[in-house]
This record gives C-alpha cells, structure tokens and sequence, in this order.
C-alpha cells in the first residue's frame, strides 16, 4: 500500500448503542464516524487487522490514501476483497472464533464469489496471523471503560 505518513485511527468506546472511529489525518484534519456496538470489536477495527496484517487496501488504507471516511466508496476491486475478507472474520467473531482456517477460506471464496469479486489469496497461515490479531485487539477494547481510547496508526510498512 502507498500511503500517507501514518494516519492515526481513534476508537472511542461509546457509553450507548455507538462506540467511535476518529481518523487523524497527517495536515491535521480530524474525521468522525459513529460504529454501531456489535458485541466484538468495531467493524473498522477489524478492517485494520486485516489490512495491517495482510497489507491490504480496503477501507482504511483508501481513507489513509485521501479517500473520505464514509459508510459508502466506489466499488474498487481490491478493496471490496478486503470487505469481503473483514466480514468472513466478523462473522467468526460473532460465532465465538472457532471455525477451522480451511472453513474460512471457503467461505470467503463462495462470498467472492456471490458478489463477483476475486478474492486475495489468504492461506490457513494468514488466518491465524489476522485471528491473533483480533484476538489482541478484542482483549484490549475489551479492557477500556467507557470513553477509553484505543489508537492504531495505518501508513508505510503497516
């Protein structure tokens, strides 16, 4: 990925039904998005396990590139892979993370396929790096009270 110097990503544990994603931009600018509580880490959250992990551009390495922090882009091969990848782990997360890598793989292909996109090519040794990933960011959002930060940077090598 080509980035700007690192560009910081703020998530805001929410006291309600929405928790917060700030994005901190290198010229100062400050981008604010409401996430809805899943009961696992934010959505975004898992977009930058995978795209740090696997460095990937989806939606967070497009609003690192310039693109606005919005709930909806222009379709972009590359990245829609990488939606499709960060809803294959959430769904993992919400049935408690325990489906063989081999599994997720499949389904990720059958949802790439369903939505005619061609998936990245993920291997079982990809899956446990972005699920130990998750794993780390889960216990430490986790451990914040309301209104606890947790802060990730996005830019060259990760």
């Amino acid at each position: 990925m080509s980035l700007t110097p690192a560009t910081r990503f703020r998530f805001t544990k929410g006291p309600a039904k929405m928790d917060r994603l700030e994005v901190l931009r290198a010229d100062g600018r400050v981008e604010r998005l409401d996430c809805p509580k899943q009961g696992i880490i934010p959505h975004d959250m898992v977009h930058w396990a995978v795209e740090h992990t696997l460095q990937a551009r989806g939606f967070l390495g497009r609003v690192a590139q310039g693109e606005a922090a919005a709930f909806r882009m222009q379709a972009d091969a590359g990245s829609d892979a990488v939606e499709r990848l960060v809803e294959v782990f959430q769904g993992d997360q919400w049935s408690g993370g325990g489906s063989a890598p081999s599994e997720l793989i499949a389904l990720y292909a059958v949802t790439c396929d369903a939505r005619a996109c061609a998936p990245l090519p993920v291997d079982e040794a990809a899956v446990g790096a972005v699920r130990a990933v998750i794993e780390d960011l889960g216990r430490r959002w986790a451990a914040l009270p309301v209104g606890g930060v947790l802060a990730l940077e996005l830019g060259p090598g990760g």
